[in-house]
């Protein structure tokens, strides 16, 4: 039950310890307490094994690097494993520069992910170790559509077999796996793509659900998934005339503070393979 994944989260209120990009800090911070979690943000190297140490869960994300932010994060991976923490990578526009492809693949070298979380181009980045990426926009050629669906599927799961990661796969068709099965997710509206950070605050509240749901990472993990997608949904049919992007961001993030389990299950468009 999806819906249980998202009370889960409600009642245990997990605290997540966050070293993410300062475009979309805040709205992290704002849609993990909206899902009932609890944010910290942290990246100096002598203080996020102390804040990791606290929590249940970190989320790495490395859309906006510094050699300090990157030290942060070594350290804060290294300890959450110690401490058997739940960790989720976000590389943002890996296979944009050599800077960030080549820290993701090493942070994956050093650090057991729980989770990891990107577009299309991203996830293909990391199989392979290079790549190229328009920026932090997955490309085009590289999109999960209906006609390369089943071809997606099986990528995702041997890259999830490989790691020993749950991989979701976020874009106009959402896929969360681990080695075995496939939750393909069509929740979300296009428009959601014109607001920045909203992958951003998924991997945030992800975190939080994993972390609420020990021992149903992939369930929670897709739960997360469509419930983003669902509150997009909800945001864009609330939207008045004159209003933008910027108002579309806040109603999603109201939409997750508003929605409850049921709510979740009904609105929740996926299949399993």
């Amino acid at each position: 039950m999806l819906g249980s994944c998202l009370e889960n989260v409600r009642k245990s209120v997990p605290l997540v310890h966050n070293i993410t990009n300062y475009v979309t800090v805040n709205d992290v911070a704002n849609i993990l307490l909206a899902c009932g979690g609890s944010p910290i943000m942290s990246d100096e190297p002598l203080d996020v094994e102390d804040i990791t140490s606290i929590c249940g869960g970190l989320n790495i994300n490395i859309g906006t690097l510094n050699q300090s932010s990157i030290k942060g994060m070594f350290l804060a991976g290294k300890k959450a494993n110690e401490l058997g923490h739940k960790v989720l990578l976000d590389p943002v526009g890996a296979g944009a520069s050599a800077l960030r492809t080549d820290t993701a693949v090493k942070l994956m070298d050093e650090i057991r992910f729980t989770v990891i979380r990107g577009n299309i181009s991203e996830i293909k980045t990391l199989a392979l170790g290079s790549g190229t990426t328009k920026g932090v926009d997955a490309d085009v050629a590289d999109a999960v559509t209906e006609e390369t669906l089943e071809q997606s599927v099986a990528f995702v799961k041997s890259f999830a077999k490989n790691t020993g990661s749950i991989v979701a796969v976020t874009g106009a068709i959402d896929l969360v796996s681990d080695s075995e099965r496939c939750y393909v997710i069509r929740n979300g509206r296009p428009e959601m793509g014109k607001i920045t950070g909203t992958g951003c605050q998924l991997s945030g509240m992800m975190t939080a659900f994993i972390v609420a749901n020990p021992g149903n990472e992939l369930e929670a993990a897709a739960a997360s998934v469509c419930a983003m997608g669902l509150a997009g949904e909800i945001g864009w049919s609330k939207m008045q005339p004159g209003d933008g992007n910027s108002t579309y961001r806040n109603r999603i993030i109201d939409a997750i503070y508003n929605m409850d389990s049921d709510t979740l299950e009904k609105g929740a468009k996926y299949e399993v393979r």
